[in-house]
């Protein structure tokens, strides 16, 4: 009996999987979110914050909070991307912004430097090229429209267009460290 129960738990996964499979390509299907969560899967060496982050915009695509989708999203990539910037210590920073009087940690960073002036920083230091630091730009637009009251109201394709841009460009990002300019 129980290895009768086993067969048929498999069986309904193993429907589930290709229900979804068959459904994710489909545009406007929720089953869409479960091949984000795979493509999501194969990123590795996220730290714990933004993992949680990145579960948090995956669920919220899947409760339709579009808007809130984005700004979580965005949340882990910063999160990362500021862990490349200070990736040096800031040695980097530091000689490329020598007027920045909040330099002694990545937390000071945050507090007193928009995220557009350390995308743009990230071009100077190598990080990104021009192309890619205008993208990024582009995406924290988008996220600046989901978190501040606006006309924009994202649906089902945005949000996984956005959170998979994100997944994009920290696999296109990792590794990468600051050079001295």
């Amino acid at each position: 009996m129980d290895s009768l129960l086993r067969e048929y738990v498999a069986r309904a996964a193993a429907f589930e999987r290709a229900a979804h499979d068959i459904f994710g390509h489909h545009e406007g299907s929720p089953s869409r979110v479960v091949i984000l969560d795979e493509s999501y899967s194969l990123l590795e060496d996220l730290s714990i914050s933004q993992d949680d982050l990145m579960r948090q915009a995956l669920r919220c695509v899947e409760s339709a909070l579009y808007r809130a989708s984005h700004v979580m999203a965005w949340a882990a990539f910063m999160d990362f991307f500021e862990q490349t910037l200070a990736s040096d210590g800031l040695v980097a920073v530091r000689a490329a912004r020598p007027d920045w009087k909040h330099t002694a940690s990545i937390e000071e960073l945050r507090e007193y430097e928009s995220e557009f002036s350390l995308i743009t920083l990230a071009q100077t230091l190598g990080i990104t090229t021009k192309n890619e630091m205008k993208a990024l730009q582009a995406l924290l637009n988008k996220r600046n429209q989901c978190a501040h009251p606006s006309s924009f109201s994202p649906g089902l394709n945005d949000a996984l267009g956005y959170i998979s841009e994100v997944l994009h460009y920290f696999r296109l990002l990792k590794g990468r460290s600051p050079t001295s300019p």
